[in-house]
Parts: structure tokens; C-alpha cells; sequence
């Protein structure tokens, strides 16, 4: 009965036909063992195919992933490079005219008043064109260096019970006022061509920043594949013991 069931196996099986014909006697080979070592084997055959098939689906879908993500990629980068041509250009264009009509491009564009009634304008403190004495900042700076003083003062004679409340009360205004002294003397005119310095730098770092979220990006996707490859590897070991137990189980028949 051995004999014919090994004869009637197909052609893939003749490999496990022969080792089983030179490992053990066929005379005395119980048919209980030879159906075991057939069906372990039919298992691990279906194990073999089965992870092949895995691997091809999971190589596709990553070099799908892979593609599709560097198609967005490239897209993205396109339409944000086009964007930011664009601006630069509207930028340039708008500085262009105002530096053609003669206007300068000045930090505080808030400023009111005709500019040429400002310059008829002289101050008494300093002697300086375009503001009134009231506006001059060397006489603001006296103001605040006054203030200044005297709240130091005030500190010194100051009891050392006093609330931490009022103590950072007068910190606050000291810094208020030195802010408002650094904002009313920043009076430096900007260029056009400083202006476009700046708008090529941030365009740089606007590149490098997006290269760098595409590296992270590629490396989450590796991170994924080697996540995938590990349940996979996990999921042979659960099949390899349930091969065993099986195995295990036939030999006691």
C-alpha cells in the first residue's frame, strides 16, 4: 500500500519520494508516518509558494508607494517652486516701480505726511531735517535715560518687603520703554536689491527645509518595509511551529 501511494504521487514530489525510499524501510513503514511526512511536506510546499507570492505583492506595493510618493513629490516641488517664482517675481516687479516713481522702500512704511514737507521740517534739538523736536530721538534717549535713573533710584530706596508684583511691574516698563526708544531710532532705508537678497535667502532655506521633510519622509517609508518584513518573519515562525506540532502529533498515531 506504501509502495502504490509514493507510485502515484506526481512528478514535483518524486525529490521527497526518493528521500523517504532511502531513509526508511518501505516494508515496515506504518502508513500512518507516511501520510504524516506527506502532509508536512504538501505544508511546507504551500508555506514556500505562499511566501513567494507574499514577496511579490509586497515588493510591488512598495515600488508603488515608492513611486507614487516621489510623483507627489516631484509634483509638490514643482508647484511650490512655481509659487515661489511667482512671488519673487511680483516682488521685484512692485519694488521695481516703486524705485522707478523715485519712492524709496523705507522700513516704517506706516510713516504719515508728505515726505518733502518732512525733510523742509528742522529740529531744534539736533538740528536735523525731518522731524519736529517733540519726534527727535536724541531727546527721547535723554527722556529715557532720565526715567531710567530714576526708577533705578526708586529701587534703591526701595523697602526689601516689597511684592514681587510691583518689582516686575517696573521691569515691564523699563523694557517698554528701551523697545519704544530701539523702534522710534530704526529709521535705516532698505534697498531693492537688499529686499531681493532677503527673498533668495528665505527661497533657499524654503528648499532646504522641503529636501529635508523628503528625506524624512523616504526614511518612514523604509521604516514601514522593515515593519512589514518582521511580521512577515514572525508569521513564518507561527507556521514553522504549527508544522512541528503537526508533525509531532502524526508520529504519535
Amino acid at each position: 500500500m506504501v509502495r502504490k501511494i509514493l507510485r502515484c504521487l506526481p512528478k514535483s514530489w518524486m525529490p521527497n519520494v526518493t528521500a523517504i525510499e532511502e531513509a526508511k524501510n518501505l516494508n515496515i513503514l506504518p502508513l500512518e508516518n507516511l501520510l504524516g511526512s506527506l502532509m508536512t511536506h504538501e505544508l511546507s510546499m504551500q508555506k514556500k509558494d505562499d511566501d513567494e507570492e507574499k514577496e511579490k505583492k509586497k515588493k510591488k506595493v512598495i515600488a508603488l508607494k515608492s513611486s507614487t510618493f516621489e510623483d507627489s513629490d516631484d509634483d509638490d516641488d514643482d508647484d511650490d517652486n512655481e509659487d515661489l517664482a511667482l512671488i519673487t517675481r511680483k516682488l521685484k516687479k512692485i519694488l521695481a516701480n516703486k524705485r522707478k516713481f523715485g519712492g524709496k522702500p523705507n522700513k516704517k512704511f506706516h510713516q504719515k505726511g508728505d515726505p518733502s514737507k518732512r525733510e523742509e521740517i528742522i529740529c531744534f534739538e539736533c538740528n536735523k531735517p525731518g522731524h519736529y523736536k517733540s519726534d527727535c530721538p536724541r531727546l527721547k534717549k535723554k527722556e529715557f535715560l532720565k526715567k531710567k535713573k530714576a526708577m533705578v533710584a526708586t529701587w534703591d530706596d526701595s523697602d526689601e518687603s516689597s511684592s514681587d508684583e510691583d518689582t516686575s511691574e517696573q521691569v515691564a516698563q523699563l523694557a517698554l520703554m528701551a523697545f519704544e526708544e530701539e523702534e522710534e531710532e530704526e529709521n535705516d532705508d532698505v534697498t531693492y536689491d537688499e529686499l531681493v537678497l532677503v527673498v533668495e535667502k528665505y527661497s533657499s532655506m524654503i528648499a532646504s527645509l522641503k529636501k529635508k521633510v523628503k528625506t524624512l519622509a523616504n526614511k518612514n517609508e523604509e521604516l514601514k518595509s522593515i515593519n512589514l518584513a518582521k511580521e512577515d518573519n514572525s508569521n513564518e515562525i507561527e507556521v514553522d511551529l504549527l508544522e512541528n506540532k503537526v508533525a509531532f502529533l502524526e508520529k504519535k498515531k
